[in-house]
């Protein structure tokens, strides 16, 4: 048995304590404007901004970071980082993975046996950052870390679908199954992408998201 694969699956859970589930990234805001009725709404939404927007960015990014923590090439890492932050399209997408990341950056730091010093070198690390130094620090290979990131991404999303919508639990299985399918090509591409050629740009996501701080009745704190 590989305990890269149980590590991986650590990582990807649900259960991880960084507060993944109260963010839907302006799904929320899609609902309640009927720009997400059904299953096939919610689906259709998911897709495209894995497909278009996190795929080819965030995990670009992601992968990029795993690398240099695996050359613990500090520098690099704080442009990364910079630049992943600076490319927040929202107040709240910002606030997000920084609460994300500091909640992952206190757990790695109470796991007996990691060595999260590294990480101490960043005041308000990104969630990509904190989550790519445990990918490295548990030898997990690139396109493997890449779509674990990106089946935690989409299960977070499908179950804000779930409730928001809302929608049935096989429902939300049933997405899974088709979103998952992609992940094997998605993560592949975004390991061996130039950094230079990735972009985010999606602009009814962004709209989403920015509407949503404005949102007068949500669940969701993105």
């Amino acid at each position: 048995m590989n305990l890269a694969l149980i590590r991986l699956l650590h990582l990807a859970s649900p259960t991880l304590p960084v507060g993944a589930y109260t963010y839907s990234q302006g799904l929320e805001w899609a609902v309640e404007t009927s720009a997400i009725r059904n299953e096939a709404d919610a689906l259709l939404w998911i897709r495209d901004c894995m497909e278009f927007g996190i795929a080819r960015f965030e995990a670009v990014y992601l992968a990029r970071m795993q690398a240099a923590w695996q050359r613990s090439d500090m520098a690099r890492l704080a442009e990364l980082d910079a630049e992943f932050i600076a490319s927040r399209e929202s107040a709240e997408l910002r606030a997000e993975t920084l609460q994300m990341g500091y909640s992952l950056t206190r757990l790695l730091n109470d796991l007996s046996g990691f060595p999260a010093q590294g990480l101490a070198a960043f005041a308000t690390p990104s969630f990509p950052l904190a989550w790519s130094c445990a990918a490295a620090h548990w030898a997990i290979s690139g396109p493997d870390a890449v779509a674990g990131y990106l089946w935690a991404w989409a299960e977070n999303q499908v179950m804000a679908a779930v409730k928001a919508v809302p929608l049935g639990q096989t429902a939300g299985q049933r997405m899974l199954l088709e979103l998952g399918s992609h992940l094997p090509r998605l993560a592949e591409a975004a390991v061996s992408a130039p950094l230079v050629e990735t972009h985010n740009y999606l602009p009814a996501f962004a709209i989403a998201c920015c509407r949503h701080e404005t949102q007068y009745t949500r669940l969701f704190r993105s």
